[in-house]
């Protein structure tokens, strides 16, 4: 399910995606087919790790990863799911041949 709201999104980001939500600053990008994929990937690597922990690792590697690289854009565009994300958002067929925790391989 897809949500607008500009209240949530700091700066450049557009996209955000809280199981089982898709939420975005504007209305328009729910016709972005490669931000939807992106957020797609997203929902699966959420699903497969089960909230909870997703939002932990997400959080733990964020942290690690802003103190390696003194740089929070920097450390959030290295995470394993950001990596996943980014470098498969053009392939509108990736979900379809997807293996489970996927996420690993751009650790």
């Amino acid at each position: 399910m897809i949500l607008i709201s500009r209240l949530i999104f700091h700066r450049d980001y557009v996209g955000l995606t809280l199981w089982p939500f898709i939420i975005l600053r504007e209305r328009h990008l729910k016709t972005d087919t490669v931000l939807i994929n992106h957020e797609r990937i997203h929902l699966r690597q959420q699903r497969e790790l089960w909230l909870l922990a997703f939002y932990l690792w997400y959080l733990s590697e964020w942290l690690i990863r802003s103190l390696y690289y003194w740089d929070r854009y920097k450390a959030y565009r290295n995470l394993s799911f950001e990596r996943e994300a980014y470098g498969n958002e053009q392939d509108l067929k990736y979900l379809q041949g997807r293996k489970p925790f996927s996420f690993l391989h751009y650790y």
